[in-house]
């Protein structure tokens, strides 16, 4: 059996959280299981709440690949257990692990994707790497852009993104959840050039 993608939307737990700059990678984990019918339910053997889904439809109508969509049950700096765990249960190999998470480097609605790289002191990453002994996954990054003035970037992160912004959000998330969906079926390739040419 083929093993699945596994995709993993990275955030804090609870409602005081919920709305946060630094929970749109949740955000965007959220509308993919909505996408699928999918509900995410507490997993058995990791820290984590996920759901068996397929993404998307392949060529000819037909399902599209296999995939374990996840968030982490604990806090983001401690996101790499839960990770790890799943990676073990379903045997996914490092380069079928895509994790979806806010970017403070990048413009705020842009979507950027690599393989590799820093953890640029998103504390989720550094977790993750830790946990998988390894950098080599798959990244989504969603732009939420640099706090303005002098503000703190932890305060900035852990703020919720403000009314005003609404549309721009349901429109950063979507293109997330576009994102996530042709790097499982069309590859990395394809998918940088897409997003990163907007």
């Amino acid at each position: 059996m083929d093993a699945p993608w596994l995709v993993v939307g990275l955030g804090n737990p609870g409602p005081r959280y919920e709305g946060n700059r630094h929970n749109v990678g949740a955000m965007v984990l959220a509308e993919l299981a909505r996408g699928a019918s999918a509900t995410l339910r507490q997993h058995k053997k990791a820290q984590a709440w996920a759901a068996e889904v397929r993404l998307g439809t392949a060529p000819g109508g037909l399902p599209g690949p296999r995939a374990v969509l996840a968030r982490p049950a604990t806090y983001m700096n401690v996101s790499g257990g839960p990770v790890a765990g799943l990676v073990n249960f379903y045997k996914v190999p490092l380069e079928q692990v895509v994790v979806v998470h806010d970017e403070l480097d990048i413009d705020f609605g842009a979507v950027r994707l690599k393989r590799g790289g820093g953890e640029g002191g998103h504390n989720g990453l550094r977790s993750i790497s830790q946990s998988l002994g390894s950098r080599d996954y798959l990244r989504v990054r969603l732009g939420v852009g640099r706090p303005p003035g002098r503000q703190d970037p932890a305060d900035y992160v852990l703020s919720d993104f403000p009314a005003r912004d609404r549309t721009e959000v349901e429109l950063l998330v979507g293109d997330g959840g576009d994102a996530v969906l042709d790097l499982v079926q069309l590859g990395l390739e394809a998918t940088q050039q897409r997003f990163h040419s907007r």
